[in-house]
Formats: structure tokens, sequence, C-alpha cells
């Protein structure tokens, strides 16, 4: 028996229209005004928008494979749950090999850990932290198993590869017609301003983004663009978080470049002054790109409301604070770098983002699903409500209000950044390929998540 959803306002990135949405199976099969309620089980959704499920383009749910004392407090099982429960429907990880490793034996890896745990839909972006003939032989195996992206690094000195690298991975990507995102910063300016603050003792998380200022970011994503520009590839930059980094995105599409631009939540709502907290509270905020000024909040909120910044996902990389953080008590450098985020963005884009009046709720669906769903070969399977499409689903109730907490949330940590912060509107229900997964925050029907295989040659 097929599923009416009747009397709500379904949204895309370019308008809303009050429309009746009949799903069969895992797909979308009709839609239109005043359908026929026979042989269908009816859910009245009068007052809600109909969204497509949201897609998080950044996550690490399994950082050093979970294990060890530095592994994330999520894994696949626990941040999925949390992803769908309000209204992520998909996730791309971030698949990291360790080093000497093929990107085949860390395919298979990635697999072993998400299949049969995901309650969200997902795929990868391919780490890329060495260079050689093995891994470039490669590129074409991940493409046509269905990776079309991949992540370099510029900094961390355990993954980070050399311009020159970068440049010759850049050349055998472009020839399959991949996409390439990297982590901007300058990692031996990065290293070089740690061991200064390291020797003179100064070892709080107050030094944390004075390690990594606008401009060691900034550079980085100059040099990432031209060396981009040499390779004639379309990139994407990661959690781009400064004033500064986007007035060089600015100049490369001056001169044509077709350039991707990530931001991140904590971007948007959050500022530096965060590391300053009380009883080492500022390293509960320890990421990079570390939280920045008001003026870059500033800046990136532009970017959002222009177009500069085409995608807004998290970078959830979560980290408990008693055990893990706090191992950097004494020595800022040594607090693991990341933080929460899968379970709270689509209620945190909404409240700061649609009902201040910064952006439309057409505008939201394009940052954390539309647009990514056509950036990373996704598109039309997911990213909109249509007739053939998956039936991935957010139900979304503009009316209710809540309170972000640590003692709430279903991610697998013992804090949240974002703790205490009201919002405005949320997840009444979500369906992920025609099946309702969640209902009012909770997960009704786990593990239901599959890989999405993207076949790069639709869309090139």
């Amino acid at each position: 028996m097929s599923i009416l959803l009747k009397g709500g306002i379904v949204v895309s990135a370019k308008g809303r229209r009050q429309l009746d949405v009949r799903i069969d199976g895992e797909k979308i099969v009709e839609m239109g005004t005043h359908l026929k309620t026979e042989n269908s089980t009816v859910e009245d959704v009068t007052e809600c928008f109909l969204l497509p499920g949201f897609i998080d383009a950044h996550t690490h749910l399994e950082l050093n494979n979970g294990k060890g004392s530095m592994g994330t407090a999520d894994n696949f099982y626990t941040g999925s749950k949390a992803a769908v429960a309000k209204g992520t429907t998909a996730v791309i990880d971030m698949a990291t090999p360790s080093k000497g490793s093929s990107l085949k034996d860390c395919l298979a890896a990635w697999d072993q850990l998400a299949q049969g745990n995901s309650s969200c839909d997902y795929t990868y972006h391919m780490s890329i932290i060495e260079w050689n003939p093995a891994i470039k032989a490669e590129v074409k195996a991940m493409i046509d198993a269905g990776i079309t992206s991949f992540k370099m690094y510029m900094a961390y000195d355990n993954l980070r590869t050399t311009d020159a690298e970068i440049f010759e991975a850049m050349n055998e990507i472009h020839n399959y017609h991949g996409m390439l995102g990297i982590h901007c910063e300058n990692g031996d300016m990065v290293n070089e301003m740690i061991a200064q603050f390291v020797a003179e003792g100064k070892l709080s998380p107050h030094y944390h983004p004075l390690t990594r200022p606008d401009s060691v970011e900034a550079e980085a994503v100059e040099r990432y663009l031209m060396i981009a520009d040499l390779a004639n590839l379309p990139v994407n930059i990661v959690h781009l978080s400064t004033k500064r980094s986007l007035e060089a995105v600015k100049r490369a599409r001056a001169r044509n470049q077709k350039v991707f631009v990530e931001t991140c939540p904590q971007y948007l709502v959050l500022d530096e002054h965060l590391y300053d907290g009380p009883d080492f509270e500022g390293a509960k905020y320890v990421c990079s790109p570390p939280l920045r000024s008001i003026g870059d909040q500033q800046a990136l909120w532009e970017g959002v409301i222009d177009g500069q910044v085409n995608t807004i996902s998290t970078d959830h990389c979560s980290f408990n604070f008693e055990g893990q953080k706090t191992i950097g008590k004494e020595d800022f450098s040594k607090i693991p770098n990341g933080m929460p985020g899968v379970e709270t963005r689509p209620e945190l884009i909404y409240t700061y983002g649609v009902t201040t009046g910064k952006i439309s709720l057409e505008r939201m669906v394009g940052l954390i699903s539309e647009d990514i769903a056509k950036q990373f070969a996704l598109y039309p399977q997911k990213g909109i409500i249509q007739a053939g499409s998956d039936a991935d689903i957010v139900i979304w109730d503009p009316k209710t209000t809540g309170v972000i907490s640590a003692t709430t949330q279903l991610q697998n940590v013992d804090y949240t950044p974002y703790d205490g912060m009201q919002t405005k509107g949320s997840a009444r229900a979500v369906y992920l390929r025609g099946q309702k997964v969640a209902e009012n925050g909770q997960v009704i029907a786990e593990k239901q998540g599959k890989f999405i295989f993207r076949n790069i040659t639709k869309n090139n």
C-alpha cells in the first residue's frame, strides 16, 4: 500500500507549492493537488513543510576506525542515528586510509564499518594522504566503484601531501571528472606557531586559534586555487571559515575558475571568545579551522546570502570532553581537533538563518540538500521531492521550539558546542526511501541506510 502525505507545502531550492505527495516503495510516484486517497495510508501534514532529506557532505564518523583512545566518540551506528533523527537522510563520510595501505582496502574497511550499521544512506570521500604510482592507479578504480570525490590535506603532518603531489592528483582526478576537496591550512606555519607558544609556556585553549589565524587559511586557499587553475580542475573548499579566504574565492571566480565552497554551522553561530571559557571549557571548541571573529562570521553569512558559499555541512568529528579533550589540559596542542554537529545542523540553520530573515527556506534547502546533491552526483536521486526521486522526505514543523542539550542528544558524545541554544522548527517525521524512520526527534527504524552509488558519467 502506498503512503500519501496530504496537505503539506513542498519546498525546493527554487520555490514552494502546496502539493500532496504519494510514496510507493522507495520512490516518490505522484505529486499533485487533491490526490485520491484510495489504497493509500494517509498522513496529514497540513501546516508543515515537506523538505528533501538533508545531506551532510562532511562527516568523520569513523576517524581512526573507531579504535584507540583518540578514536571518535561516534561511529556509523550512533552518528547516523543522530543524523536521521533530525532529518539528515544521507552523509558523505571521510574514508581515511592508514599510511602504506591502498584506497581499495580503505574502501572495504569503511564498507564494513557502515554496512548494516547506518541508519541513513551514505557514501564517501576517499582521502589521499600519500601520492605514489600505486595510489594514482587506484583513482579510476574508486570512480568505477562510485566514489567520485577525494580529499587531501595541506595541514596535519600525518595526513598532508606536497603541492606537487596535490597537482599530480588533480591531473589524475581531472581525467575522470572527479571532485577534489582540500583541508586548507598552511601546515608549516601552524607547526611553527604551535612550537613558539608551547616554548613560551602558553598552553591554554586560548592559544589554539592564535596558531591558526585567518592568514594561515587564506594563504592555503589561495595556493590551492592557483594549483587548481593550473590543473583546470573544479574544486571544493571544505569548512571555509574566514572573510580573507572568501575574498580569495571571489578572485578565483573572477578569473572563471569553478569553485565550490562549504562552510559549517560552527562558523556561523559560534565565535572565538569561547576559547576563553573557565575550567578548560574552551577545549570543547578546539577544531580546525578554529572558531573565528564576529567579523568573519558576518562575512560568511553574507556569502551564504549572496551565493558565494554553496553548501553547509558539519565536519562532524566528535571527541568526548572527559578523557579525550582533557588529554590536552596541560598543552592545548594535544587536544584532539573536532566537534560534534551532525544532529544539530538543520535546526541551527533554520533558527539562525530562516527565522531571522537572513535566508529563505528555499535557500536552506539548497544549502543543506539540493545543491549538495548536485555537487556530488546524487541529484536527482537525492536532494529534491519529485516523481522518480528517492522518497527521502522531512516533514518540517515550523511551530515547534526546543533547546539543544547534551543530556537529550543522540550523538554519542558527552557535550555539544551548542548547549543551551534555543531553536525554532524541527523534523516532525523523517522518511528514508519511503520508510518512516524517525518521529519527533527519535529513531523508530534504525539501520535502514545503504550505500549510494554515484555514476559520474551521468553528470558530465
